[in-house]
């Protein structure tokens, strides 16, 4: 087994995405031992099945992508996550209300999510890619406050990935004690190297195969990055 694929949540998000597509995701997961798989809600109860007994977790991403759900959606479709079998919880903050300096509003709505989670690990995506240095510093500390466990840098749907520089500035916000997980654009083993080095303690990826074969990236069924 590649020693990367213990950072990896093998990734499929895309709105066309199928059963059969879900199953080969899950699939792969089991062939390669990834860490997890992370899919939208709606197929959460199917890698569930699918993975029962592989040791592989299950990631929901909740308000995917834009993060501009009400605050009660997101913690329903938290609860509705876990009670399809979720292991761990993808949020995408609340960009908006963020930039509009209502913090008190954003740690609120995550401190909901984290409830509602159970103790499962719940992660923020705060696209990284849309922030300035100022903003990526406040963003964490809301995380921390919040209680969630990790940062995530990016949805993979917005402008900008993970970069190496976004991942050691999180790292060096968040302390030793969070996760800081890598995600958009992670494409072959170099740059999954290169961002584990940095202070990535996951990686949130759609090429997880080919970053574990030493390949590049093909067309098929994750081709699109994230």
């Amino acid at each position: 087994m590649s020693e990367l694929a213990r950072y990896i949540d093998h990734t499929l998000l895309r709105p066309d995405a199928t059963a059969a597509d879900i199953e080969r995701l899950c699939a792969e997961a089991r062939e390669h031992r990834f860490h997890a798989v992370c899919v939208n809600g709606a197929w959460v109860a199917s890698a569930y099945h699918a993975l029962e007994d592989s040791g592989v977790k299950v990631v929901a991403v909740v308000g995917f992508p834009l993060g501009a759900t009400e605050a009660d959606v997101k913690r329903y479709e938290t609860e509705a996550a876990v009670d399809a079998g979720a292991h761990e919880i993808d949020v995408v903050l609340n960009l908006g209300r963020f930039k509009g300096g209502e913090d008190a509003a954003v740690v609120r709505e995550l401190r909901d999510v984290v409830e509602a989670a159970d103790d499962r690990v719940v992660k923020v995506i705060i696209e990284t890619g849309l922030l300035t240095g100022a903003e990526k510093r406040r963003a964490c500390e809301l995380v921390m406050k919040a209680e969630a466990r990790f940062v995530k840098t990016s949805t993979g749907f917005n402008a900008g990935g993970a970069t190496v520089e976004d991942v050691k500035l999180l790292r060096e916000i968040v302390g030793p004690h969070y996760g800081v997980k890598a995600a958009g654009g992670i494409r072959d083993a170099a740059t999954a190297r290169a961002l584990i080095a940095a202070g990535a303690t996951r990686l949130g990826t759609s090429a997880g195969v080919a970053i574990v074969r030493g390949e590049a990236p093909g067309n098929g069924l994750n081709a699109p990055a994230y």
